[in-house]
């Protein structure tokens, strides 16, 4: 499984990079806002500066030609440059003629498989289902993941899968069990995958009784 960091925080991502497990960027217009950006274009590029990994850039676009040019001038952006589009008629149009001049494509704001085979169809590099807030209205998102996966499988597409509103560690868990293609993950719930009680139990007696040996 692919690991992606879910966040527009160049610390975060930096140190993310640092650990040896980033695969990958995702950001979207509410995650920018958050760093106090107005214009994205530069942010961008000083993400795709810290990796070579794939950087998703969201379109501000709801049109579809609108979306398309926005697409270009983000792809333009870097080499590493997804262009990131929402599940709806416009951006399956959208999808499909930047995908036909070779721009991959994350189409994201998923909630059903169905909206998972159109994106596949419309030709997207990756569809994001979004599990945590599917998880907010009673229903399990996983199960939809699981269902995207099956579909994709039938039909041979190439279609990656990330796992999106990723809010714990068993979100992560489970989504690699069931075979998922990559999670993107906030910061800080890539900071608990590594931690189990066992583990700093263990450390602590193994510096325990180092130090009893290193007083004699």
């Amino acid at each position: 499984m692919k690991f992606f960091i879910d966040t527009a925080n160049l610390d975060q991502i930096s140190k993310a990079a640092g650990y040896g497990i980033l695969d990958g960027v995702t950001t979207n217009p509410s995650l920018i806002a958050k760093e106090g950006i107005i214009e994205q274009s530069e942010h961008i590029k000083a993400i795709c500066a810290i990796t070579p990994t794939p950087v998703s850039a969201e379109v501000l676009a709801t049109e579809t030609d609108s979306m398309i040019d926005e697409g270009k001038r983000l792809a333009a952006l870097a080499p590493n440059v997804v262009v990131k589009i929402p599940l709806t008629m416009s951006g399956l149009q959208a999808t499909k003629e930047l995908s036909s001049q070779g721009i991959r494509v994350n189409v994201t704001l998923v909630f059903s498989a169905i909206q998972a085979l159109l994106a596949a169809k419309a030709g997207a590099a990756y569809v994001s289902p979004f599990v945590g807030r599917l998880d907010d209205t009673g229903l399990d998102g996983l199960t939809v993941v699981e269902d995207i996966l099956n579909i994709f499988g039938n039909y041979d597409f190439e279609t990656e899968v990330i796992v999106a509103s990723i809010r714990h560690c068993q979100h992560v868990h489970r989504a690699a069990l069931l075979g998922a293609d990559i999670c993107t993950i906030p910061f800080a719930v890539i900071q608990q995958l590594s931690g189990h009680p066992l583990t700093d139990k263990g450390l602590a007696a193994f510096l325990a009784d180092h130090a009893k040996v290193a007083a004699h």
